[in-house]
């Protein structure tokens, strides 16, 4: 344990260096708030320095099983931490909503509990905004380096393409070959969506803070109103882009950059399975829009539908259809949305959900077990993209989809306990989970201000169990894990 945290130590040190963003931000606008950054920073890094140098005799080479703990303690850690400068620069926000809103940002949820974003402090939300974007590139990293090794990531079908080695006993090496190969695109996507933003029309500022949010697939926004503040369809063009392709695997944007190819893509199951599901999803939503009337054009369906359902499927949660949300849509388009937050991105990514991949061997799984009940001899092995899927990875992804529908099922009720509806409890418990912007059926404004304390404790346990893989969190609460 004690080894463990001095490698908490180093991160927490080293997430005083995020600080230097809000402060540049606070300087270059004039907000006043750049000391309390810097006070927070201090803090974090003296703290992290602190411990580190405690437990610096105990350091020792992480295995598999730290994996876990690191995490899993590191992850609600750091959004502790970024409650700092929330709770100093606003008095009147408790620690329980702080708390949510850095949870909700290093988890790349994207969901808020804050009012008055257009008149927030400039500094406050592109600390906000920053949180998503560091997250995200940490979520990325964890799912290539770490996750791989645990075997609950789903990653494995891509261990042939992986940068660097895959070990099976050291997490160290292979987390920082992850960083090296994820750092390089992660920020060209960055840089590429602030030009792409500001050349649509977006200020500097915005542009930025929407560019970290798309990039990191968190639906973070500096607007109340979220993107249908800008009503502009270029703008909305450029977010669909930087969504889709953040919602692609990394591993095959780095294998494609560093050998100047498209055959990457063109050779990934989970890709050509989500290009199609978007696909039907667009074109479904926009002909029942339509059908009902809700906008006059065809061409106008298609703006709202395909906005709309890809920053759904790809769990950012951005809208663009203005105040009130889809109060005024078919209810089955807005729960079909919510639906497909729950598969539709790849592994190596920021998105939430179970992922594409595993799904794909579920249902080459139910395949074959059709083909078993007709040819009980026959030898159907599972494949996804040619490649054979052991059976160990098989149990693993069962067991997997087993807590997940039951962690989903827990929270509902407890929800319910609060005395939420169940309409509401559900939708807000799936998209929690499913690490997806989302907010209260009915309400006006698109966020979850209007939960009580014990409903956002319920929904910040939810983000960090979705994040994490869920076998991540509950594996601590086990007596096998602490059995020696």
């Amino acid at each position: 344990m004690l080894g463990i945290l001095y490698f908490l130590g180093l991160i927490l040190a080293a997430f005083g260096l995020v600080y230097l963003l809000p402060i540049g931000c606070s300087l270059a606008t004039g907000d006043g708030l750049w000391p309390i950054f810097l006070v927070c920073a201090a803090l974090t890094a003296v703290i992290g320095t602190g411990l580190a140098t405690l437990t610096y005799k105990y350091r020792r080479e992480l295995k598999p099983r730290d994996g876990f703990m690191l995490v899993t303690v590191g992850w609600a850690l750091l959004a502790v931490a970024a409650t700092l400068p929330l709770m100093m620069a606003m008095p009147g926000l408790t620690f329980t909503r702080a708390l949510f809103e850095t949870m909700s940002g290093l988890t790349t949820t994207g969901s808020t509990v804050l009012t008055g974003l257009d008149t927030l402090a400039p500094s406050l939300n592109f600390w906000r905004c920053s949180l998503i974007w560091v997250g995200g590139l940490a979520v990325i990293v964890v799912a290539m380096g770490v996750m791989p090794l645990l075997g609950i990531g789903g990653m494995q079908l891509y261990k042939a393409d992986a940068p660097g080695p895959v070990k099976d006993q050291k997490l160290e090496p292979r987390i920082t070959e992850a960083a090296r190969s994820v750092w390089l695109v992660y920020v060209l996507l960055t840089v590429a969506g602030i030009i792409g933003l500001r050349v649509a029309g977006m200020t500097w500022f915005d542009a930025i803070c929407h560019a970290f949010s798309a990039v990191s697939l968190g639906g973070f926004s500096t607007h109340d109103a979220s993107i249908a503040y800008f009503h502009s369809a270029a703008v909305e063009v450029v977010l669909m882009v930087l969504m889709l392709v953040a919602s692609m695997n990394f591993t095959r944007h780095f294998v494609a950059l560093r050998r100047l190819t498209l055959k990457p893509y063109r050779n990934d199951p989970e890709f050509k399975a989500m290009a199609i599901v978007l696909s039907l999803s667009i074109l479904g939503v926009t002909l029942l829009l339509l059908a009902d009337g809700v906008y006059p054009t065809f061409n106008t369906s298609l703006r709202y539908a395909a906005f709309n359902v890809i920053s759904m499927a790809t769990t950012t949660g951005w809208v663009s259809v203005g105040r009130g949300g889809f109060n005024h849509w078919p209810v089955f388009a807005p729960i079909w949305m919510l639906f497909l937050t729950g598969f539709v991105c790849s592994t190596g990514t920021t998105g939430g959900g179970i992922k594409m991949f595993r799904t794909l061997v579920l249902a080459r799984q139910a395949e074959r077990e059709l083909k078993l009940l007709v040819h009980p001899s026959g030898v159907a092995p599972v494949r996804v993209g040619r490649r054979p899927i052991p059976e160990r990875v098989g149990d693993a992804i069962l067991a997997f989809i087993f807590l997940y529908f039951m962690a989903l099922a827990l929270l509902v009720f407890a929800m319910l306990l609060t005395g939420m509806g169940f309409d509401s409890a559900f939708r807000v418990v799936v998209a929690s989970v499913n690490n997806t912007a989302y907010g209260l059926p009915g309400h006006a404004m698109w966020n979850l201000h209007a939960l009580t304390s014990p409903q956002i404790w319920i929904c910040t346990t939810a983000m960090l169990l979705g994040r994490l893989e869920i076998f991540s969190v509950i594996v601590l609460f086990t007596r096998t894990f602490w059995r020696k």
